[in-house]
């Protein structure tokens, strides 16, 4: 019961519904949708704001889709008291005159399940990446234009193992300016910085083992973030209590490219940086305003 309960929790899909839209902030915009290298289709939103600069955001895992974090329907365990809507960042940035793409990974909000029918904390939603930055490097308006990459947690995993997918993976795409690192989280740390009971811990792991076919705790992103080619900008807010804040320091270390660690004095929960992306956008468009 422990094993399913604990696996369930971290890696269980179906928790993130797409709870609102451009619609309800006066965006134009149109429903996206394309497909990843292995088949799995994915759903978005297409936001018009210019021609020439498109920003992809990926959004975090488990209990987020394309439109942010509701607490609705999460149980005892909250992230966040308050609806976190990724579309508050998108209107200023379109408003500045990006375009944005939003859209869900495999096994979240209005995307399809994956080959894997579990979120996989990076290594098959870096194939969702791959395709996004795809979709509008062949689309008829945007394919010149220059892409920024917003990469929350789960999505900065997943962007930074695509990057180290070789000739199939990021680096094939000299459209791509920049990158912002919003919280990059591996599970290990995640887990441990949590306080789950080992013997639960162990429990949920062995589970998730048999489901994904890897362990979570030693597949790690960690090897290829020297693959990473554009200037990244790593935010982390430093009163997290759900990560190990010098893992996310070894994270920035290990970049080749000109970078930027911007740590944020938050509150002391892991989804105040998340919310900081929508109450503070300006520190996002400034980053992408230089490189992209």
């Amino acid at each position: 019961m422990f094993a399913k309960m604990a696996s369930d929790m971290m890696i269980k899909p179906g928790q993130s519904p797409v709870f609102n839209s451009p619609q309800d902030f006066g965006l134009d915009y149109e429903d996206v949708e394309f497909q990843a290298s292995d088949g799995v289709t994915l759903r978005g939103w297409l936001i018009e704001g210019g021609t020439d600069k498109v920003i992809i955001q990926s959004h975090f895992g488990v209990q987020c889709s394309r439109a942010g974090y509701t607490p609705r329907g999460k149980g005892l365990i909250k992230l966040w008291k308050e609806d976190i809507s990724f579309l508050r960042q998108a209107k200023y940035l379109s408003e500045r005159g990006y375009t944005i793409l939003m859209y869900d990974m495999r096994n979240h909000g209005e995307s399809n399940l994956g080959t894997c029918p579990w979120v996989s904390w990076g290594p098959e939603e870096g194939k969702d990446v791959i395709a996004a930055v795809d979709f509008i490097a062949h689309h008829p308006v945007y394919k010149d234009a220059g892409i920024g990459l917003l990469s929350i947690c789960m999505g900065a995993a997943a962007s930074t193992y695509a990057y180290g997918m070789g000739d199939q993976g990021l680096r094939r795409y000299p459209n791509i300016k920049a990158m912002i690192a919003v919280q990059p989280l591996h599970y290990k740390e995640f887990v441990k910085a949590f306080g789950m009971p080992g013997f639960i811990d162990r429990a949920g792991s062995k589970k998730s083992l048999e489901r994904i076919g890897f362990d979570l705790n030693t597949t790690t992103f960690m090897p290829d973030v020297k693959s990473i080619t554009v200037p990244t900008l790593v935010m982390q807010n430093k009163n997290d209590p759900w990560t190990d804040l010098d893992f996310v320091q070894q994270y920035y270390d290990e970049l080749q490219v000109e970078k930027e660690l911007r740590w944020l004095d938050l509150s002391k929960d892991r989804a105040a940086a998340y919310d900081y992306l929508g109450t503070t956008p300006g520190k996002l468009a400034n980053f992408f305003d230089k490189h992209v």
